[in-house]
């Protein structure tokens, strides 16, 4: 070992004289700065500098949020490279470590070496090294064993990328590192490419974070991930000015001639063949394929999706058209066009006795729509009879809307039922899931619809009845008139007016979605809710097969698991969770076993799992709270949001 690290002081000073080199250009440049620049002796080892926990808390401190952002991107990244001996690093742009995940078993080794929180690994201090020669550079690299400045180092092999922030300046840096591995180089290139790929989830996350009440477009070549992991992202002000961008669209526009200047205040529709009034074209309400635009310069296509602030509509209205839309219905929309469209056809109809059939998957809010209706009417005042008619047996389904007369039948009460369509009498009848309602009860329905009266069961005089019916349905009415389980007559009773609903995927207004359900939540249990970037972010990117009706789910469950009002990523349900920016178990990582031999990985696991919730913790092991905390304490394992 000693004659390698001769070998290698012999090399280092011959670079530094002149002497060409077989190394890579980037490790041959950062020696000559170390010795030229650096005025560090390549004969010297240099111990690892920890810095005092005082200073280090300073650091800390100043890029607190960023941090408790970042945090999860790195336990993701780490969950990929554990098993591998790989240690985490984030150091702010001086090089000091600000946050580290590593293997306590290699607690001593890793502190020794510098692989540690708190560490600095400014080029200036430890030489050529993966996170100092990435913030000397500002390019992703690997700095393998002998690539080291430092002789102390050569057993390491590091890989570091930059993280940009939002204004274009450097950030912080990820590094990750193994205390031993293969010799080749070229073994480290998957690592290479992961923490490239972390980086850039960041930098988005962050982004996302700073500009969450700005427009923000986000752009991809590829038309599968312009919504999910765009390659562009940037953020506009109400004029069209960019006001932030992740670094690959730095380098989009750099490439494409703009120069290297600073983006800030340039116009979008300057850059592209997009004037700000046209970003509405590009929210989830159309197909991606239909969400293209081109750079003014080269005229390359790029798919888009333009997420508007929460806070504004996505549709300019005509002159006058707020007006004409009542306030229950104005109340379901952030702004989405497509249901904005639905909406405004909707409150036309409002006051008529036509029946109207609104489609849509399950959760869209399809009654939801129906009470707006019914609210929005001169029948407000009288009753909203909802009745699922999926939910009714077969048997009873008659009498249950038809009501009945006493002892009419077998099991009848004593006093006879009104039935739902007579206590929906001056007001509105919501017939839920029509679709899966018998054929034999649809016989009678069909008479109500046309002759605006009802006969209960045991009754042979029909009663007179003023009802507005609204039917629902997620199944396809047509398919089934063909299958012969749907009476085409009554469908055409039903289908004065079609609405469709669209899917949560689709609609453009989400985040106001989100800000409505956490005030509606906040009003209700009296303490205010705030939702943390990256867990906007994870529901951002969630498909929704569940629609509204999952999101207000995945909500209550994170307003009553989260701690102090503030919903982090954990808190959110784990489907969201894999479908967010950072997956708490990615898909090609298996969680580990519960039962795992080493006490503190098992704790850890437990705790994640139970979204860090020490009584359940407590629970699921069969031990006292107490000896949660006390286990905790002992293997300094801190919950990610109470990180200093």
């Amino acid at each position: 070992m000693e004659n390698a690290k001769a070998a290698h002081i012999n090399e280092l000073v011959r670079v530094s004289e002149g002497i060409a080199s077989k190394r890579d250009a980037i490790i041959t440049a950062s020696w000559r700065r170390c010795v030229a620049d650096h005025k560090l002796d390549p004969t010297v080892r240099r111990e690892a500098y920890i810095l005092p926990h005082e200073r280090l808390c300073l650091h800390r401190d100043a890029m607190d949020e960023f941090l408790r952002m970042a945090r999860f991107g790195l336990e993701a990244l780490y969950h990929q490279v554990a098993g591998m001996g790989y240690a985490l690093l984030l150091t702010d742009s001086n090089g000091v470590t600000v946050d580290f995940i590593g293997d306590r078993a290699s607690d001593d080794d890793l502190r020794r070496t510098g692989l540690y929180l708190g560490a600095d690994w400014n080029e200036g201090r430890a030489g050529t090294c993966a996170v100092g020669t990435c913030i000397a550079t500002g390019e992703a690299l690997t700095v393998h064993q002998t690539d080291h400045f430092d002789a102390t180092h050569i057993p390491l092999t590091c890989t570091a990328a930059p993280v940009f922030h939002s204004g274009g300046g450097l950030a912080a840096v990820l590094d990750i590192s193994a205390l031993r591995s293969p010799e080749p180089k070229i073994s480290q290139y998957l690592a290479l490419q992961l923490v490239k790929a972390y980086t850039h989830k960041i930098e988005n996350a962050n982004l996302y974070n700073n500009f969450r009440r700005e427009w923000v477009v986000k752009l991809s070549a590829s038309q599968e991930f312009a919504e999910v992991d765009p390659d562009f992202v940037m953020a506009l002000d109400g004029a069209g000015r960019i006001i932030g961008f992740n670094h690959r669209a730095w380098q989009l526009l750099a490439g494409e001639g703009e120069g290297r200047e600073d983006l800030i205040g340039r116009s979008f529709s300057d850059l592209f063949d997009c004037q700000v009034d046209d970003l509405v074209r590009f929210v989830r309400s159309l197909p991606t394929d239909q969400r293209t635009l081109h750079l003014r310069r080269s005229g390359t296509p790029l798919f888009a999706q333009a997420m508007p602030p929460p806070a504004i509509a996505v549709l300019r209205p005509r002159k006058g058209d707020e007006g004409n839309l009542p306030k229950p219905l104005q109340a379901m929309c952030g702004g989405d066009p497509a249901l904005k469209a639905v909406l405004t056809r909707a409150a036309k109809l409002v006051n008529t006795r036509m029946s109207l059939l609104i489609h849509g998957e399950t959760g869209t809010g399809k009654e939801h729509l129906a009470k707006a209706l019914h609210q929005s009417s001169v029948r407000a005042a009288k009753p909203f009879v909802a009745v699922n008619c999926a939910a009714l047996p077969e048997a009873l389904i008659e009498s249950e809307l038809f009501g009945h007369e006493p002892g009419s039948f077998t099991g009848a009460t004593s006093r006879g039922k009104k039935g739902l369509i007579l206590e929906a009498d001056g007001g509105t009848l919501f017939l839920d899931e029509i679709g899966d309602m018998p054929l034999s009860s649809q016989t009678r329905l069909l008479r109500v619809l046309a002759e605006r009266e009802v006969t209960p069961v045991g009754r042979t005089k029909a009663v007179s009845v003023d009802v507005r019916v609204i039917a629902a349905t997620h199944r396809d009415l047509v398919e089934l008139i063909k299958a012969g389980t749907f009476r085409d007559d009554l469908y055409f009773r039903l289908n004065g007016a079609v609405f469709t609903v669209p899917p949560l995927r689709q609609r453009g207004d989400l985040d106001w979605l989100i800000d409505r359900l956490l005030a509606e939540r906040a009003e209700r249990d009296g303490i205010g809710y705030t939702i943390a970037a990256p867990a906007l972010a994870a529901l951002r990117a969630h498909g929704w097969p569940g629609n509204v009706r999952e999101l207000v789910n995945a909500l209550d469950y994170a307003c009553a698991v989260c701690t102090d009002g503030l919903i982090e990523l954990m808190d959110i349900p784990d489907p969201v969770q894999r479908s967010g920016v950072f997956e708490a178990w990615p898909a090609s990582a298996p969680t580990p076993a519960a039962d795992s031999a080493d006490p503190a990985v098992r704790l850890r696991e437990v705790l994640r799992r139970l979204h860090w919730n020490v009584s359940a913790a407590a629970r699921d092991m069969g031990v006292d709270r107490s000896t949660i905390h006390r286990q905790m304490r002992r293997f300094g394992i801190v919950p990610p949001h109470r990180l200093d």
